[in-house]
């Protein structure tokens, strides 16, 4: 048996949207890491204690806290239950998010503000509150952009404006939080195979087939390729990495 400490060990890691996809392959490589790790949700109560019932009976530490990111109040909330419960945050992972599709004669206030409410607003003031409970050492913020941020793909102005805007937040936020030892990255994923791509009908027919002519590596995505990513840049492994942009596509551009 191994007797190495674990990379994570000692770490509280908070990771939004965790309850399915992405967001839970995240949580589950991040608690491997030896992090405890707080499993967010917005509705999905089953799927995120699902999560927590895989860390734990393999040893992990983990807990579910319900909170919807689009909301101050809710986000106040969760981390004043993270801090009860588990101690201070070291890494927050932004990961909730949202995607709709629309043409432009389409377009709504509604469409707009949905996207932009949590995927911007969201994980700014996600990221604010997480900030004031990281120690004096330092802290880690890992934000889940996407492709289409430089793809930016036809029907996807509001969607793809929200992940430019996340590139952006990242770049800026590392430069302004750097003199206090936190370190802000992202990664931007290509198109991943999840409950919800799956539904939306992006993992098969035209689009999936068009993704994988276009990839390098001739496949889609895993969540646990994004985890991956995603605890390198959790860890001291990338310790001189702040406000990079990490593209985790399979080579498609």
């Amino acid at each position: 048996m191994s007797t190495n400490i674990k990379k994570l060990a000692g770490k509280v890691a908070v990771v939004t949207g965790a309850s399915k996809g992405i967001g839970a392959a995240i949580a589950k490589q991040l608690a491997t890491d030896g992090a405890t790790v707080v499993v967010n949700y917005a509705t999905s109560k089953t799927g995120a204690d699902a999560v927590v019932a895989e860390i734990t009976q393999t040893g992990g530490k983990a807990i579910a806290i319900q909170g919807n990111v689009a909301k101050k109040a809710d986000i106040d909330r969760l981390f004043a239950e993270t801090k009860k419960a588990v101690g201070t945050v070291d890494i927050l992972v932004n990961n909730a998010g949202i995607y709709e599709f629309a043409p432009l004669e389409q377009i709504t206030e509604e469409h707009f503000n949905k996207q932009f409410s949590l995927n911007v607003l969201g994980l700014l003031l996600t990221t604010q509150e997480a900030v004031k409970q990281f120690p004096a050492t330092g802290g880690n913020v890992i934000n889940i952009s996407s492709l289409v941020s430089t793809l930016a793909p036809a029907h996807g102005s509001v969607y793809s404006a929200t992940k430019g805007a996340v590139d952006v937040i990242t770049a800026s936020l590392a430069k302004e939080l750097g003199t206090r030892k936190i370190r802000v990255n992202a990664v931007r994923p290509g198109l991943v195979e999840t409950e919800g791509t799956n539904t939306a009908g992006f993992t098969s027919g035209d689009f999936h087939d068009q993704y994988i002519k276009n990839a390098p590596l001739g496949r889609i995505g895993r969540p646990q390729d994004i985890a991956s990513a995603v605890s390198y840049l959790a860890s001291d492994e990338s310790s001189w990495v702040s406000g990079e942009t990490l593209l985790v596509s399979g080579g498609h551009r």
